[in-house]
């Protein structure tokens, strides 16, 4: 690891992290937390996707629907009117909607080689945006001074990597630069995350084996066709399943690369010091 000791992580002077798990967990929370303390520089994976790797198609898909809206059309054509997205780091939902959902089109879903042609691009902008990682330790602390990194990432890190694999090219890559740090959360995290995306399914990216699976069986024990699907139906069946599929994943992660903290744990940090010293703990003396 990066910070073998807590002796070497309390001695370092520059302290470089990555924080991974399922979303909802805290996170981003924790992320902005170290920022707004003034010494931490925040990376944002999904933020990074969503700009620099995915926001072209995510604005091209905004006036694809705006020019079926005659006077949108008329004044996109007249260049008389600008359309891109507002992401920030706390509001990804123009990420979110671009990766859709699949299902019957009258409820708003895509069809299934659609959906599965953004899943693709989110994979790969994924890759890159997590790639990106060492060029932006050197330019937080070449332009701005930061000593102190935090890379923010999303949930489905966990698959575009191989967990399992000692020797994946990505993680050894992020493992050389930062400290992965897995917020493992209870089983109560997870009914609440559960119920909270029922209230409020979103799109997610998942591997494509573990969505083609999915797809079939659903279609299989509801007995509904790709264009009977009710989208919001098919994202709330998939969820609890891809908990499931995430845990040992996330898991193997921390074992090969890194270390774990409870959600509960970081629920009690009140700032950067905190955080340091939760971290300490959590390493060999």
């Amino acid at each position: 690891m990066l910070y073998p000791t807590a002796t070497d992580w309390m001695n370092a002077p520059r302290k470089h992290v990555m924080l991974f798990g399922m979303s909802g967990l805290g996170k981003t929370h924790l992320a902005n937390l170290l920022r707004e303390g003034g010494a931490w520089f925040h990376y944002s994976i999904d933020y990074r996707i969503g700009t620099r790797y995915m926001g072209e198609y995510i604005a091209d898909n905004f006036k694809l629907e705006a020019m079926k809206v005659p006077l949108l059309r008329e004044l996109l054509l007249s260049d008389s009117v600008y359309i891109s997205s507002n992401i920030t780091f706390d509001n990804l939902a123009p990420l979110s909607t671009y990766l859709g959902k699949p299902g019957n089109p009258e409820r708003g879903g895509l069809p299934f080689d659609d959906y599965m042609k953004r899943q693709d691009q989110h994979r790969a902008a994924e890759i890159a945006a997590l790639s990106d990682t060492p060029h932006f330790i050197a330019r937080a602390q070449a332009l701005y001074g930061y000593a102190n990194f935090v890379c923010d990432t999303g949930g489905s890190i966990c698959e575009v990597i191989s967990p399992d694999d000692p020797q994946d090219p990505l993680m050894t890559l992020l493992s050389a630069h930062v400290l992965p740090i897995w917020i493992e959360g209870s089983d109560a995290h997870t009914a609440e995350l559960i119920r909270r995306f029922d209230r409020a399914p979103k799109p997610m990216y998942y591997q494509p084996e573990f969505l083609h699976t999915a797809w079939e069986e659903y279609q299989l024990e509801t007995g509904h066709s790709p264009d009977q699907i009710d989208p919001d139906a098919f994202v709330r069946w998939t969820y609890a399943r891809a908990l499931a599929h995430r845990a040992p994943r996330y898991a193997a992660m921390a074992r090969n690369w890194g270390l774990s903290v409870s959600a509960q744990e970081v629920a009690q940090i009140r700032g950067a010091d905190d955080f340091v010293s939760l971290i300490a703990q959590k390493l060999p003396s």
